[in-house]
């Protein structure tokens, strides 16, 4: 999608300059040629240190549906390179909520993401769309549609993706889902902050019938969920498996994770940027900074590692987008 851009007054840019050339000299950073591709470098690393200790392990990028294409459209050559490195991909407001929530997306913008999930899947990959709409009319649309495609549907009834919907999920079924093309529904599952105890959470998910679960690692105490607990949850209320793949964001920083250090807000590393107005706490990185990268899915306590060591099946990665934050 374009980037949106900041319109400032020259007189504002004027006046900002020195104190932007004087931050650039302080925080240097190793300049990127191409945003897009160091991006799926970055998608590649994470799968490729993955699969060195769990070969099946699934790696979802969610938006930045640009980046399986070379050029600058969808008809352009694929990347097959970063293809061959992903299960999958989420995209959120295909259909819903891209201006507003419980709003139908503009269906120019609609058709665009199209192009290019359609050309994902015809190279085996599912795909995992997040509409956020609540209205009856709406969830029934935006299944019928992601049905019409052959996506995989989800309908929050909030963007906090704090709740689990109380309507069945579509296309339910015993079978177990050993991979992801398995996979007929799935739920997006990120704040626990509803369920007082973790075994409330556990037992919440455990009693629904969701092909996949996509949640985060820790619970809302900052305690991680242990590789028993994840093997509870991969159980269907019915008894068959589920996968469970866990949320990463590796565009953004965020400062109740384990690996924020509380001298950054005073003494920040040259790849931590400007914090997200939209997300409190969250802060853009240069994720093609191997100190960042090194952080994500480096050698020892990285969040990866983390990952594999507490059992998920995979991974669900977020702001993949980030390039066109830099572009």
């Amino acid at each position: 999608m374009t980037t949106r851009v900041r319109k400032n007054t020259k007189l504002l840019l004027f006046c900002l300059l020195p104190l932007l050339l004087l931050t650039c000299q302080r925080h240097k950073v190793e300049p990127c040629d191409d945003y897009r591709q160091a991006m799926r470098e970055f998608v590649i690393r994470i799968s490729e240190t993955a699969r060195e200790r769990d070969a099946d392990f699934i790696v979802i990028p969610q938006n930045g549906i640009e980046l399986v294409t070379l050029g600058d459209d969808a008809d352009a050559e694929l990347s097959a390179a970063y293809l061959a490195a992903i299960d999958g991909h989420g995209q959120e407001d295909l259909f819903y909520g891209y201006v507003n929530k419980n709003e139908p997306t503009p269906e120019d913008v609609t058709q665009y993401l199209l192009t290019y999930l359609r050309r994902s899947q015809q190279e085996g990959k599912s795909i995992l769309v997040t509409d956020y709409c609540f209205s009856p009319d709406y969830i029934a649309d935006a299944q019928a549609r992601c049905n019409e495609e052959g996506f995989l549907s989800f309908t929050p009834q909030s963007r906090e993706l704090d709740m689990i919907p109380h309507i069945a999920p579509p296309h339910e079924s015993a079978q177990d889902i050993v991979q992801l093309g398995d996979a007929q529904n799935f739920l997006y599952l990120l704040n626990t902050e509803n369920f007082n105890k973790r075994t409330d959470f556990i037992n919440a998910v455990s009693s629904t019938y969701y092909d996949v679960i996509i949640m985060d690692l820790f619970f809302n105490d900052g305690t991680a969920f242990t590789a028993e607990e994840v093997e509870r949850l991969k159980h269907k209320a019915n008894g068959s498996k589920r996968l469970a793949i866990c949320y990463m964001s590796i565009g953004e920083a965020e400062d109740y994770r384990y690996y924020w250090q509380p001298s950054w807000q005073r003494h920040a590393p040259a790849w931590l940027k400007r914090e997200n107005p939209a997300w409190k706490g969250n802060y853009k990185v240069c994720y093609w900074c191997s100190d960042w990268q090194d952080i994500i899915c480096g050698s020892g306590d990285s969040y990866l590692n983390r990952i594999l060591d507490a059992g998920f099946d995979g991974v669900y990665l977020d702001i993949v987008d980030a390039f066109e934050y830099f572009e």
